[in-house]
C-alpha cells in the first residue's frame, strides 16, 4: 500500500485499540494539532485525507493541547489518549512542558514533533537549532529526558517497529507517560510501499497482574502484626477502578484511609474509614493517624514529598511500609514489603489472605473520632464570614456544596491544590482532577477541554486563580468552537497567592509575588493594583461571564453557569491574605543560612529546628 510517512501513521493510529476487563476502545480517538510549515503538508494532508477515520481537533496553543489530551486520558483510567502534532522549532518545543506533566503524572500522551530535513538539504532551515557538537541534534533532542518512549523517523520504514513500540508503552500501565516520535518534515511527505499488515487492527491488552504469593504471603504477615495501621490511597486505585474493593477492604478490617491528590474520591469523604488527604497540606485527621502508625499500606501512590510532608508525617520511629504497586520503583520506597499487582486485585488478594483480621475496635473510633473533628474544622473554613473580600475556603466551600457528585472540579497550581486537598468532599473517583505531580501553572483551562471531551455527560468546573489563568487562557476559545460547556470559576487575589505565603513564611516577605505597579518610593512592585480585568478578557475569548462579589452572589452566579448551555466564567475576588485552613505538617523549602534580613535570619532557626523531624525510611 502506497502512502506518505505520514499517511501511514494516520492509518495505523486509527488501528488500535485498548482492552481491559473485556472493554474494547479506540486506543486514540483523535488528534489535536497546530499547523505550521512543518507539518502542514505532511501530518495535515494525512488527516485531511483520513478525517473520517481521525478526527482533528485544533488547539490555540501546543502545551495547552498536550494538557487536554493529558486530562482526557487521566478521565479515561489511562486507556484512551490523543495524538498531538506540532510544527517544527518552538510549536514542537512549546509541547515540552506538557510533555513532562504526562510523565509525571504517569499518563499517557503521543507527541508528534515536526523535525529538520533528513535529507539536510537545505540546511540551515528556518528554525533549525545548529549544534557544533553534532548535525543530528536539534531542539526536539530536549524531549528525552521527560518521554518515557523517544525515537526519530529519518526513514519511513523505521515508522513500522517505532509506532509498535510506541503503543506498548502508551499502554503499559508501569511505563506509560510521553510517547514522543519527531518526524523530519520530508519525511512525513516520503512515499514508502507500506504492508498491509501494519495497518491491520490490533488490540493491546492491559493486564491485572496479580501479586506473587509469596510476597502476599509476607505483606499480609506484616499488616496482621499492626496495632495502628493506616492506608494511603493514591491514583493507582483510581485507575485500577478498585474504589469498590478499597471500601469493602476497609470496612472489613477498619482501616483508616488517607488520599493523596490522584488518589481523592476513591472512598467518599464521609465514608466511615475516611480521614482526608495526607502529608503537607493534609487533615489533622489523616496527620495524627500517620505519625502514630506502625504499618503503612500504600495502594497505587508514588510517595511524592507532600504525601509524606517531606519524610516527616510518618513519625513512628518503628514504622513499617507495605506498598501495592503495578510500578517496582513506587513498590521499593520506603524500603517497604513489595506487593506488586494491579490494585484491583492486589486488594482482593489481601482481603482474602488476611481473613477476619481486623483493627481494634478503639483504634478505629479513634480514627473516626479524628475524622469528625476535621470536619468540624472543615465547616468553620467554609463559613467564615472573613470580609470585606471572602476568603477562598468560603469560595470553596459554597463551589463545593452547589455541585453534584459526579461533577468534576480540576486545579493544579497555587494555593488551591492545599485547599482542595484538605478541604474538598469527593465521593466519585473522577470527581476531582488536581494535578498536583508537576503542578503545573496553565493546565487548568486546558485540562477542562480534555475532560469534557472524555466525560461530556459531567459537569466539568476548572478552578483557576489569576497567576495560571494568565499563563494559559486561550484554550477557553477552544471550548467555544468545539461546542464544549466547561465551568470556569477564575479566583482574582491580585498576586501568587500560595507562594506569596509561602514566601512570607520563610523570610521572604512575599517580594515579588504580588500583581502591582512598580513603586516610585522604592523601585520594587509593591505599588498600587493593577487595573486587570480578567472576566473582560474571558468574554473577549468568546465565554459568558458571571460577576460575583459575595458568597451569596457566587452560590447564585455557579447556578446560573449550571443552567447555561455554553462556557461561563465566573469571576470572583478573594483576600490575598486569607485566612488559610489549619496547617498539621511540614514541606521542605530550603531557608537561606545566613541572611542581612532579620525576617529571613528567624525562618532558618524555624526551618532548621523542624528539618529535625525528617528522616529517610529505613
Amino acid at each position: 500500500m502506497r502512502l506518505t510517512t505520514a499517511q501511514a501513521l494516520v492509518k495505523f493510529l486509527a488501528g488500535q485499540y485498548s482492552e481491559r476487563d473485556g472493554v474494547e476502545q479506540r486506543l486514540v480517538p483523535g488528534t489535536w494539532g497546530i499547523f505550521g510549515h512543518g507539518n502542514v503538508a505532511g501530518i495535515g494532508q494525512a488527516l485531511l485525507q483520513h478525517a473520517d477515520e481521525m478526527p482533528y481537533y485544533l488547539a490555540r496553543n501546543e502545551q495547552g493541547q498536550v494538557h487536554a489530551a493529558a486530562a482526557f486520558a487521566k478521565m479515561r483510567n489511562r486507556l484512551q489518549t490523543f495524538a498531538c502534532t506540532a510544527s517544527t522549532g518552538p510549536g514542537s518545543t512549546n509541547m515540552i512542558t506538557g510533555a513532562a506533566l504526562a510523565t509525571t503524572n504517569r499518563l499517557p500522551v503521543l507527541l508528534l514533533p515536526s523535525d529538520m530535513f533528513a535529507t539536510r538539504y537545505p540546511d540551515p532551515a528556518l528554525q533549525q537549532l545548529e549544534d557544533t557538537r553534532g548535525g543530528d541534534v536539534t531542539v526536539n533532542d530536549a524531549f528525552r529526558p521527560v518521554s518515557k518512549y523517544f525515537d526519530r523517523i529519518t526513514r519511513p520504514e523505521q515508522l513500522i517497529p517505532a509506532a509498535l513500540a510506541a503503543m506498548r508503552v502508551l499502554t503499559d500501565p508501569v511505563e506509560t507517560g510521553a510517547v514522543t516520535l519527531c518526524l523530519p518534515q520530508d519525511v512525513q511527505a516520503e512515499a514508502f510501499d507500506w504492508p498491509e499488515e501494519f495497518f491491520r487492527r490490533r488490540v493491546w491488552h492491559v493486564g491485572r497482574p496479580v501479586p506473587e504469593p509469596d510476597a502476599l504471603r509476607r505483606a499480609v504477615a506484616l499488616l496482621r502484626s499492626a496495632k495502628a495501621p493506616l492506608i494511603v490511597a493514591g491514583g493507582g486505585v483510581v485507575y485500577s477502578e478498585a474504589e469498590h474493593e478499597l471500601r469493602v477492604f476497609a470496612e472489613a478490617t477498619g482501616i483508616p484511609v488517607a488520599d493523596t491528590h490522584a488518589g481523592k474520591g476513591a472512598i467518599p469523604w464521609d465514608h466511615p474509614c475516611a480521614v482526608g488527604g495526607i502529608g503537607s497540606t493534609g487533615t489533622t485527621a489523616a496527620n495524627a493517624l500517620a505519625a502514630e502508625a506502625d504499618v503503612v499500606l500504600g495502594i497505587g501512590t508514588r510517595y511524592s514529598d507532600f504525601t509524606t510532608a517531606s519524610h516527616t508525617v510518618f513519625g513512628n520511629p518503628d514504622v513499617r511500609f507495605v506498598n501495592l504497586n503495578v510500578a517496582r520503583l513506587d513498590a521499593a520506597k520506603h524500603s517497604a514489603e513489595m506487593l506488586l499487582a494491579d490494585a484491583k486485585r492486589g486488594i482482593t488478594a489481601l482481603h482474602e489472605a488476611l481473613g477476619d483480621w481486623q483493627v481494634d475496635e478503639a483504634y478505629r473510633a479513634r480514627a473516626r473520632m479524628l475524622a469528625e473533628d476535621w470536619n468540624r474544622k472543615a465547616d468553620a473554613c467554609f463559613t467564615v464570614g472573613h470580609q470585606p473580600l471572602p476568603a477562598q475556603t468560603e469560595i470553596l466551600g459554597a463551589l463545593n456544596a452547589a455541585l453534584d457528585d459526579r461533577d468534576v472540579v480540576i486545579n493544579a497550581a497555587g494555593s488551591m491544590p492545599g485547599d482542595l486537598q484538605m478541604l474538598w468532599r469527593a465521593r466519585d473517583p473522577k470527581a476531582y482532577n488536581v494535578e498536583y505531580a508537576f503542578s503545573c501553572m496553565g493546565y487548568e483551562v486546558a485540562a477542562g477541554v480534555g475532560t469534557k471531551m472524555a466525560a461530556p455527560d459531567r459537569e466539568v468546573v476548572v478552578l483557576v486563580g489569576d497567576g495560571s489563568y494568565l499563563m494559559m487562557a486561550q484554550e477557553i476559545v477552544t471550548m467555544v468552537s468545539e461546542g464544549l460547556k466547561v465551568i470556569i470559576v477564575l479566583v482574582q487575589n491580585h498576586g501568587f497567592a500560595s507562594i506569596g505565603a509561602l514566601s512570607e513564611s520563610l523570610g521572604s516577605q512575599r517580594f515579588g509575588t504580588r500583581y502591582r505597579y512598580r513603586s516610585d518610593d522604592t523601585g520594587q512592585l509593591d505599588g498600587t493594583v493593577l487595573p486587570v480585568d480578567l472576566a473582560a478578557n474571558a468574554e473577549s475569548l468568546g465565554a459568558t461571564v458571571l460577576r460575583a462579589s459575595t458568597v451569596d452572589e457566587f452560590t447564585a452566579a455557579i447556578a446560573q453557569a449550571k443552567a447555561n448551555s455554553t462556557t461561563t466564567v465566573v469571576h470572583v475576588e478573594t483576600d490575598l491574605y486569607g485566612p488559610n485552613p489549619p496547617g498539621s505538617a511540614w514541606w521542605d523549602v530550603p531557608v537561606s543560612e545566613v541572611s542581612e534580613l532579620e525576617s529571613t535570619r528567624k525562618a532558618y532557626e524555624t526551618y532548621s529546628a523542624t528539618k529535625r523531624a525528617q528522616r529517610h525510611y529505613l
